[in-house]
């Protein structure tokens, strides 16, 4: 298996990345967690994107694409892979398309899963994180037993990330409409591009994603 998953932030990308990625033994490659590997690193990479992340801008192509392109081109992503958040411009998806073909790794499918835009800044404006141990709750979706207070360390004083808030939320949804959405057109255009309703159960979500693989191998 070899698949894109595009949608705004917020949609379930990740959720779902990682739940196909185990059940079909892929790589789950999320330029989100590596981006946010190297800020907590504090490597020269995460300086130069943390910058760009709290204002709720695109970190630049240059940047993304060096990272995909080193995880592409392993063994190990040869027996499958699922790329989550990435390509978000079209110069990216002309990148990967190059990177794609050295590795000999092309994709099987690209999913778009749709989510109402409202429900979309409620999901993501609503998230805490615990700055002890990094676990994340959702004041509406999944709060903490105790209100503040981190249910596995107990730390008091959960905090919103900058790029969580809603200001910068809305803007992270307008810089993706204005570059991500041709990205989509980019692959329509190819006949490899699929919508699926992300406002369903997790489980339904995925079930209507294995669906399409199937019909697609079939």
């Amino acid at each position: 298996m070899k698949l894109i998953l595009f949608g705004m932030p917020g949609v379930g990308k990740g959720t779902q990345a990682k739940i196909l990625a185990q059940k079909h033994g892929a790589v789950h490659i999320s330029t989100g967690d590596m981006l946010r590997a190297n800020i907590q690193n504090g490597t020269p990479l995460g300086t130069m994107a943390k910058g760009y992340m709290d204002k709720g801008e695109l970190v630049p192509d240059n940047l993304i694409i060096a990272m995909i392109e080193e995880v592409l081109s392993s063994a190990k992503a040869k027996k499958g892979y699922v790329l989550d958040g990435f390509p978000r411009t079209v110069a990216q998806a002309e990148a990967l398309e190059t990177i794609l073909w050295r590795a000999n790794v092309p994709i099987d499918k690209a999913i778009n899963i749709v989510v109402d835009e409202e429900e979309v800044v409620r999901r993501l404006s609503g998230r805490m994180t615990c700055p002890n141990c990094g676990a994340i709750y959702h004041k509406y979706n999944q709060p903490p037993k105790v209100e503040n207070t981190c249910d596995s360390c107990g730390h008091i004083g959960l905090i919103q990330r900058d790029d969580d808030k809603e200001e910068t939320v809305r803007h992270r949804l307008e810089v993706y409409h204005k570059n991500t959405e041709p990205v989509l057109q980019f692959y329509r255009n190819k006949g490899a591009i699929v919508d699926v309703d992300g406002g369903k159960s997790v489980e339904e979500v995925t079930a209507s994603i294995e669906r399409l693989l199937e019909n697609a191998r079939a």
